[in-house]
């Protein structure tokens, strides 16, 4: 296993790797964001890893964009190509795909979303 020094890493790529994203091709769509990443030499500035269940499966396969903290929705091979370009290299936000964006100190949803708003998060109750 590699420790990877992050110093010079300004996003990181949590790309969900669920079941239900890998139903929907979350592999060939990790596959195609890193190999992206490296055929553009930004292996220095970005950083991937896959996650687990994000809670999003409705809308897979995910892919989350930090520092900004921007989801994204049922991506393909081809957006991840698209993404790389457009939001980590040039800052372009992919309007169409996205699920939340982070604004004021919470995640929320764009006016245009087509994405179920999902269920609410219960609190525990305390004994």
């Amino acid at each position: 296993m590699a420790t990877w020094n992050l110093e010079k890493t300004n996003h990181h790529v949590l790309i969900c790797n669920g079941s239900s994203c890998m139903k929907k091709d979350a592999e060939d769509v990790t596959e195609a964001i890193r190999s992206e990443i490296t055929n553009l030499d930004l292996d220095q500035v970005i950083h991937t890893s896959r996650t687990r269940c994000n809670g999003r499966c409705k809308d897979a396969p995910v892919v989350i964009v930090y520092p900004e903290g921007t989801w994204y929705k049922e991506f393909t091979p081809e957006l991840a190509k698209t993404m790389v370009k457009e939001h980590l290299i040039e800052g372009k936000i992919m309007n169409d795909s996205v699920i939340y964006t982070y604004e004021n100190g919470s995640f929320c949803a764009p006016e245009s979303s087509d994405s179920i708003s999902g269920v609410e998060k219960k609190a525990k109750v305390q004994q």
